[in-house]
């Protein structure tokens, strides 16, 4: 088992450095690697995994590449999966961290403000793509404006969830039941026992109930920040984009991150491979108060990838009965389009608000909304060429 475990490092490290292109590049990219390739499993094997870790809150790509590491190797080869496709870029974003740390204050920076200007247009283009995904008609797309003005009213972590959950009780009382999924043969075995399991979800629920009063009255930081960056793991629906506004919440209100260096990693973290959820260790790095630099990175990234363990294990055994449940695919499907509307009020606010702020800011973003949708440009080229016309034109 050692040695399919180092195998399924080796193969996730490799797509780890080279997987450009945000959670459904990456998607593909799996697709064409363990399926086409390798045939470690079937399609329909792994459109089943696919679906369930959409289901699930957090990163889906880099919760489909744990579950082909178990199904690969075990409990180490979900490790292995997730190390392999998260270390190069929560290095990458570490190093960046430290740089901008060491350039000292660098909010006013015109290569920083080009950066920012570019995480607009990418917020842009995702809220874009999963509005035209999730909120096609007209009752998806009320509860999702519902949704963000909910966000917009209660600027903070629990306006979000408020919204989330909002659209999980739209979905249920008020869209139209989808249609029942067919049943399908393939039977996701391995050999996870089902009370095991139900420890694995019990501890997810329990440290995400537990960690707050346990953080305020601790007054550990180090205790605060696991706190935040799990809950924002646990809390995600939607993809890595999503975590944005409850990274936001988190960090810049009590003066962690400042608002402009939050930016600025936001939109370096487009310019890396790998997933996106590995601002955090940007975040913990950068951070004021420690654990900073090296450990705050490793802090922030385990905790908020530490949900995605917990469900993984967890759900993986339960999950040929939920996904036949129409109550379910109604829940989600209105969580989904109330998903939206979270991302379009952090597309106001902080993104738009804390960029753009004149006709040459507009400007630039407009272009790298152009560059990114029409023109269908790499992130990485859009995030360099972003950097490089803010230093020389703002």
């Amino acid at each position: 088992m050692f040695g399919r475990a180092l195998q399924v490092l080796l193969v996730f490290l490799r797509l780890g450095l080279t997987s450009f292109g945000g959670p459904v590049a990456h998607l593909g990219y799996f697709r064409a690697e363990f399926v086409a390739r390798r045939r470690w499993l079937d399609e329909a094997t792994f459109a089943d995994l696919v679906a369930l870790c959409q289901f699930m809150p957090g990163p889906a790509s880099s919760q489909t590449g744990m579950a082909i590491g178990v199904l690969h190797a075990g409990p180490l080869g979900m490790l292995a999966a997730w190390v392999g496709f998260t270390l190069p870029s929560a290095v990458a974003m570490t190093l960046f961290a430290l740089g901008l740390g060491a350039l000292g204050d660098v909010g006013h920076a015109s290569w920083v403000h080009g950066l920012k200007l570019v995480a607009v247009a990418i917020v842009a283009q995702a809220v874009w793509g999963m509005a035209r995904s999730l909120a096609p008609d007209r009752t998806r797309a009320t509860v999702a404006v519902a949704a963000c003005l909910l966000a917009l009213a209660l600027p903070s972590t629990p306006g979000q969830l408020a919204a989330i959950a909002l659209g999980g009780l739209a979905g249920l009382f008020v869209l139209p039941r989808p249609d029942p999924q067919p049943a399908s043969d393939v039977r996701i075995g391995l050999g996870i026992p089902r009370p095991v399991a139900v420890a694995l979800l019990v501890a997810f629920a329990g440290l995400l109930l537990a960690l707050p009063p346990l953080a305020r009255g601790a007054d550990v930081h180090a205790l605060s920040l696991f706190d935040a960056f799990y809950r924002a793991g646990a809390l995600v629906f939607g993809g890595g984009h999503v975590v944005l506004p409850l990274l936001q919440a988190s960090v810049v209100p009590p003066g962690w991150v400042g608002n402009d260096a939050f930016l600025a990693g936001y939109g370096a973290t487009q310019a890396m491979p790998g997933p996106i959820f590995t601002f955090a260790a940007y975040l913990g790095a950068i951070e004021t108060p420690a654990p900073n630099g090296w450990a705050g990175a490793a802090l922030g990234t385990v905790a908020i990838f530490a949900p995605s363990f917990l469900l993984v294990g967890g759900l993986l055994p339960f999950w040929d009965g939920l996904r036949r449940r129409t109550a379910v695919q109604a829940v989600l499907r209105g969580v989904n389009a109330a998903v939206v509307g979270v991302l379009l009020a952090a597309l106001y606010t902080p993104i738009w608000t804390g960029a753009v702020t004149g006709p040459a800011d507009f400007g630039l973003a407009l272009a790298a909304f152009l560059g990114l949708t029409l023109w269908a440009l790499p992130p990485w080229l859009v995030v360099v060429a972003g950097a490089g016309l803010g230093a020389l034109v703002l």
